[in-house]
C-alpha cells in the first residue's frame, strides 16, 4: 500500500508499531498517534543537541547513534526535516525509558548546579555591599582564611567604586566555591554534590 502522509509530514504507515495500534482491540485515535510520533521525534531532536560524550553514555542502538550523529552533517532544510522524521521512526522502535531517565538526571543536576552558583554569587554580592555579612559566612565556614577574604572584599569594593574590571569579585567567587565544595564527596567532574548544594542555598 502506498504510504500516506499527514499534514505534519510524519508518515505513520512507515511505523509498524504505530500502525498496529489502529487495528488493536482498544482503538487509538490518529490524533493520539500523531502526538506520540511528535514526542518521539522531539526526543530524537533532543539527542542531536547533546555532545558526543553524553550520547555514548546513553548506550543507544547503533542505528540510532549513527542517525543522531549524521544529523550534525546535514545543512539543507528539507533534508534536515526528512532526517528528523527518519530519526523519529527509529526512536519509536526502541525503549525510550532509560534515555528519558538519564536526560532527567542530567537536567536535574544542571538545575541544582545553577542554584549552587547563583547562591555563591548572592554571598559575594552581599559581602561587597555589606562587610558585616563576612561574619555570617565565617560562622558557617570556619575554615575560611578571614584576612584573605576581607582583603578581597575591600579590593572588590574599591574596584566597584572606581568602575574598574571586577578582578577581586571573580577571586571572591572562586574562593567561595573552594570553601563550600567538597571535592572528595563530589562527582568525577569536580562538581558539588546535591547535599552540598542544598546546604549552601539553605543558608543564603
Amino acid at each position: 500500500m502506498k504510504p500516506k502522509k499527514t499534514n505534519s509530514g510524519i508518515d505513520f504507515s512507515y511505523d509498524a508499531n504505530l500502525a498496529s495500534k489502529l487495528s488493536a482491540d482498544e482503538p487509538v485515535s490518529k490524533t493520539q498517534l500523531k502526538a506520540e510520533a511528535d514526542q518521539q521525534q522531539a526526543l530524537g531532536v533532543r539527542l542531536t543537541e547533546l555532545p558526543k560524550d553524553k550520547l555514548l553514555k546513553l548506550d543507544l542502538p547503533e542505528a540510532v547513534l549513527t542517525a543522531v550523529l549524521d544529523t550534525k552533517k546535514i545543512t539543507a532544510n528539507g533534508a534536515i526535516r526528512r532526517h528528523r522524521q527518519y530519526l523519529g521512526r527509529l526512536m519509536r522502535e526502541i525503549d525510550n525509558a532509560p534515555i528519558l531517565e538519564q536526560l532527567a538526571r542530567w537536567d536535574g543536576k544542571h538545575t541544582a548546579e545553577n542554584a549552587y552558583f547563583h547562591g555563591l554569587e548572592r554571598w559575594r554580592d552581599r559581602m561587597i555591599a555589606d562587610t558585616s555579612v563576612l561574619a555570617e559566612f565565617i560562622a558557617l565556614y570556619p575554615q575560611t582564611d578571614i584576612q584573605q577574604l576581607r582583603t578581597l572584599v575591600r579590593n572588590a569594593q574599591k574596584e566597584l567604586a572606581a568602575n574598574k574590571p571586577p578582578k577581586s569579585s571573580r577571586e571572591i567567587f572562586k574562593l567561595l566555591r573552594e570553601l563550600t565544595s567538597n571535592q572528595d564527596d563530589g562527582d568525577v567532574d569536580g562538581n558539588s554534590n546535591d547535599d552540598e548544594i542544598d546546604d549552601l542555598t539553605s543558608k543564603i
